[in-house]
């Protein structure tokens, strides 16, 4: 299913990051520093399966601050470097992650759109996924700021 068949399927958020899309794109593809930023606040990441390429799988656990896990599996769908990362979420809740970044002068323009398989599935994780994305730009920013890996 695509965006445009279901807009209310999918949940945006924007972000204007004060780095360079490749900076921004390196905090995606080197693994020891997507598991510094990945998931809301609290959350711990450990990953068992991470490769990073079209088709390739990406099997990790989120570590709840609760201590509960979550675990996940997902497939990298298209990977343009310093432009574009769509990952599909194959277990449930079933999504479809595609993050895009522009460059603006130097700072990327990053627009991270999730899209479910309905707008009542949208609908019912739009409380949680909301603000959950919003902490994680934000982690994503402090991990792209610190830019030490």
């Amino acid at each position: 299913m695509s965006q445009a068949n279901d807009p209310n399927a999918a949940l945006r958020t924007e972000r204007l990051i004060p780095a360079s899309p490749r900076a921004v794109f390196a905090a995606f593809e080197q693994p020891d520093r997507l598991a510094r930023w990945w998931g809301p606040s609290g959350f711990t990441n450990t990953f068992e399966t991470f490769e990073f390429r079209p088709g390739g799988r990406w099997v990790h656990t989120m570590h709840g601050p609760d201590g509960t896990d979550y675990p996940n599996e997902s497939v990298f769908r298209e990977i343009e470097p310093d432009a574009r990362v769509v990952i599909e979420h194959v277990v449930q809740p079933w999504f479809t992650l595609a993050v895009t970044l522009a460059d603006r002068g130097g700072e990327t323009q990053l627009t991270w759109v999730q899209e479910f398989e309905s707008a009542e599935v949208a609908e019912r994780l739009r409380q949680i996924c909301g603000p959950a994305n919003e902490q994680n730009l934000d982690r994503l920013q402090a991990v792209v700021a610190d830019g030490n890996g």
